[in-house]
């Protein structure tokens, strides 16, 4: 799967990928610690990275999660991720989760690739809902959400909790697939 978006494009991780999925994740630390402080741990080397990469390759072929590299086709820099996780196919659900460099924030990458991926989900992989869920403070993520025809279904208490903080409630959006398959 890969798909063009002009000046960067969307495409599986793979394990190349190792030294600049490193690099993203070291120079994005402060960002990532909050909400993805797993994907943050389990980067933060380029033998860590190795491990993680061929991980998410193996999860990505055997169909239960999908983690996807945005990379800036001038530099070749992984800019942001999007994750499919949470996959159930009992019911044909998953969750999106996305992070950007901070140099790209504010740009529209995310906004388009949750755009594409939410099409790619529904329309290749079948699925039928599709979930983001977001702190109310964090304000980029949630206006991905919205302009994506995310809608708020409810508070879920105690969702997630950061490194060294209490539990936060998260707001959980979704969306459906329309299209009869």
């Amino acid at each position: 799967m890969f798909i063009d978006l002009g000046t960067y494009y969307i495409e599986p991780i793979a394990e190349k990928d190792a030294w600049k999925l490193c690099d993203f994740i070291i120079s994005n630390a402060d960002r990532l610690k909050r909400y993805f402080p797993k994907t943050l741990e389990q980067n933060l080397t380029p033998d860590l990275s190795a491990i993680f990469t061929s991980i998410y390759t193996k999860r990505y072929l055997e169909n239960k999660e999908f983690l996807y590299k945005l990379k800036d086709k001038a530099d070749r820099k992984i800019i942001g991720l999007v994750y499919i996780k949470n996959t159930d196919w009992n019911i044909n659900q998953a969750e999106l989760a996305y992070c950007i460099g901070y140099q790209y924030e504010g740009k529209g990458y995310i906004t388009q690739s949750v755009k594409e991926l939410s099409a790619y989900a529904f329309d290749r992989l079948g699925l039928k809902t599709l979930q983001i869920i977001v702190h109310k403070t964090n304000l980029g993520s949630l206006k991905v959400a919205l302009k994506n025809g995310y809608t708020w279904q409810k508070t879920l208490a105690k969702e997630h909790t950061p490194p060294g903080e209490t539990a936060l409630d998260m707001e959980l959006y979704e969306l459906y697939n329309k299209k009869p398959r």
